[in-house]
């Protein structure tokens, strides 16, 4: 048992880590209170020596699969890949802010699949901003695309365990595979995907722009910051080589994130599958682009490693101090009661807890729990999978809920497009929470249904 000091100090701790985390004063490093934290809760002997190393060896996996796939999104930068993008979305939209609107949704989605959440907006909302600059939209026209875009973006690391560095180390929890995730998981997430685009569809119709300007590509290669790639294949005039280079590049990418189920199934390790493809990438930069790897030490965000370690060890602690035993207390008999009731039950609780303290720590803390309680393994993997979707898709009612979010948040800021709380929150609370019930509805049903 720990005394009241270790008790009060790890709370103490925990609680102003994430109000510096989430209130960031002068853009400070979210690593930086976590690591703050994590320290004090070292020092309060509710976390020991013997727990960081088993603690380290937890996240070790999902720290490296999540930095290498963001490696693999930083590439795509010097390729000219954000220009690329914003052109091809021009091209498809063909005048239309409605079908623009629909592209936007589609991209997020396939850049959280190919890469993951925090690397699809830093892929993203860069794209979105060249693109709406060069139509001229004035700030309120830029928000549907934007939010949409971000909510899209976020929400779509819940089909498939590798897009989210928390997901990831859940599952290393839980000893559930990649394959098992996606077989259970994939289906009704990406149906409460389509089903929140379409809410958004709904929410922002009157908004569209009815009729977009046309723009030629070479006002996309001629921005300010744009560096041409210097291969002749980009330098094409008539961009079919440019095209066919980023085919190729996309179609890299989708084999390593194919690799990686297949790593997961035969038993490989998914972090040796995942730095092997961003190896490869950047080797193929270094050839074609002759950019040396070098650039990765100081453009891969490592504090994003930082704090992850940070954030699990206060969690460690906040378990070691009694925090799971009390939500197994007063939820394990609700969740135990049939597999729809552990559905709604941990979806709507991880939603809860992520809306104020951030869905890592939410998840990890729901984790804890869920491996503790006496359920039978098809209700344990079913609860996991819906506090997925809760740390995934309910935390992101308030901008605060997803580490995403405040990225997203951060970059807009930089580049002075205006979202205001209001604007984010008079949406969300619209869209959210009927998604997220349906989606832990639709979870319930295709569980049933496959077993």
């Amino acid at each position: 048992m720990f005394g009241s000091v270790t008790i009060s100090l790890t709370i103490i701790a925990f609680m102003l880590s994430m109000i510096l985390i989430l209130w960031r004063p002068n853009g400070l490093n979210e690593a930086i209170p976590a690591t703050a934290g994590a320290l004090l809760v070292v020092l309060s002997g509710s976390v020991t020596l013997s727990d960081l190393g088993q603690i380290g060896a937890t996240i070790s996996s999902a720290s490296i699969t999540i930095m290498a796939t963001i490696v693999m999104a930083i590439v795509l930068e010097s390729f000219g890949f954000f220009y690329w993008a914003a052109e091809g979305l021009a091209a498809r939209s063909k005048g239309s802010g409605i079908r623009l609107f629909w592209y936007v949704n589609l991209l997020c989605f396939l850049m959280t699949l190919f890469f993951n959440n925090d690397g699809s907006i830093l892929i993203t909302t860069p794209i979105l901003l060249i693109l709406l600059e060069r139509f001229r939209l004035k700030n309120h026209e830029k928000i549907p695309y934007l939010l949409s875009g971000a909510l899209i973006a976020t929400a779509s690391s819940a089909p498939i365990g590798v897009s989210n560095i928390v997901n990831l180390i859940a599952l290393e929890i839980v000893g559930m595979d990649l394959y098992m995730h996606t077989l259970m998981m994939f289906v009704p997430a990406t149906v409460g995907l389509l089903f929140l685009v379409f809410l958004l569809f709904l929410c922002f119709r009157h908004r569209f722009p009815r009729k977009l300007p046309r723009i030629e590509s070479c006002h996309f290669y001629h921005g300010r910051g744009y560096h041409p790639l210097k291969t002749n294949a980009v330098k094409q005039p008539d961009g079919s080589a440019r095209g066919k280079f980023m085919r190729n590049i996309l179609l890299f990418v989708f084999a390593v994130r194919v690799s990686l189920f297949a790593g997961s199934y035969l038993g490989i390790p998914v972090e040796l599958v995942a730095v092997t493809g961003s190896l490869l990438l950047l080797g193929w930069r270094w050839l074609f682009v002759k950019i040396s790897p070098a650039d990765m030490l100081t453009k891969t965000p490592w504090h994003i490693l930082v704090f992850a370690f940070g954030m699990y060890v206060m969690i460690y602690g906040l378990n070691n101090i009694g925090l799971a035993d009390w939500l197994i207390t007063v939820f394990e008999p609700s969740i135990a009661g049939g597999l729809l009731n552990a559905s709604i039950m941990m979806g709507t609780l991880l939603s809860a807890l992520s809306i104020f303290v951030n869905n890592h720590p939410a998840l990890m803390i729901g984790t804890l729990a869920l491996t503790q309680m006496n359920l039978d393994p098809l209700t344990l993997k079913i609860a996991y999978l819906a506090s997925v979707i809760g740390s995934d898709m309910g935390a992101l009612l308030l901008p605060i809920g997803t580490l995403a979010s405040l990225i997203w948040l951060h970059i807009l800021k930089r580049h002075k497009v205006k979202i205001h709380w209001k604007d984010y929150v008079r949406v969300t609370v619209i869209v959210i929470p009927p998604t997220v019930l349906f989606t832990l509805y639709m979870l319930a049903l295709w569980v049933q249904w496959l077993y």
